[in-house]
């Protein structure tokens, strides 16, 4: 299967020295533009291929990244990158969790920053998006049956328990708030605080023990930790390419 990159900015600039389109095919991807606004067409894959990664070059405007991402992402396995320049980056903080990219990447680019960036979402998103069964460690959570076991040993949580252990672990390597959570696990108009994500957090832990990953970002949140090696030193191989 034939991975590529599709980059979306202002037609003129896309594929200037310096830009996206630049720094990753200099790392080796394979890489397509859309012009803002236009038709996904020039982007969508055809047969034998896979588009691994959309990136929104709109560095100066996160509400246009937003909204370019909105009105094209289609599979939950692609991964969502926006560029964001360094005065952009507290707006980022007032976005909609749910404001449909998955990371952001500082203008201008570092090239080894991008390629660590972008293959950390594409492992992330490859493996586990669409997977009905996911396995983390020695712990396994079967979607479809809404089930977890450690070792082959059944686990019982309550819904809410495993809805949270899905989405941490989803996101295995980044962040996750407890606003964050409260909104996707609990729904925007649950009155609870965020004191009730730690709650849950720690009846996983007693629950799932040294099984679960599970790391706590002091005034942050909680990450579930992704395995050594996820990311290959720059160079190693090509984002957007299949191995």
């Amino acid at each position: 299967m034939r991975a590529f990159v599709a980059v979306v900015g202002h037609g003129p600039e896309l594929e200037r020295e310096g830009g996206a389109v630049w720094v990753l095919r200099g790392l080796g991807a394979e890489v397509r533009c859309l012009e803002l606004w236009h038709e996904p067409g020039p982007i969508l894959p055809r047969a034998g291929e896979v588009l691994r990664t959309l990136f929104v070059e709109a560095p100066d405007r996160p509400d246009i990244a937003t909204g370019v991402l909105r009105m094209l992402r289609r599979e939950p396995a692609l991964a969502a990158v926006a560029a964001m320049a360094a005065v952009s980056v507290a707006q980022v903080a007032r976005l909609d969790p749910g404001s449909g990219f998955d990371d952001f990447v500082l203008f201008p680019y570092v090239p080894a920053e991008l390629y660590a960036r972008m293959r950390a979402l594409e492992w992330r998103k490859s493996e586990f998006a669409n997977e009905e069964r996911m396995k983390v460690g020695a712990i396994l959570i079967d979607r479809a049956g809404r089930e977890v076991s450690v070792d082959g040993q059944p686990v019982p949580l309550t819904a809410r328990e495993f809805a949270l252990l899905a989405y941490l672990c989803d996101r295995r390597g980044r962040v996750v708030s407890r606003d964050e959570a409260l909104a996707k696990v609990w729904g925007r108009g649950y009155e609870g605080g965020a004191r009730t994500v730690d709650i849950h957090v720690r009846r996983l832990r007693q629950k799932l023990g040294d099984a679960l990953a599970l790391e706590t970002s002091r005034g942050a949140g909680y990450k579930v930790a992704a395995p050594a090696g996820v990311v290959p030193a720059p160079g190693a191989r090509a984002v957007g390419v299949e191995a």
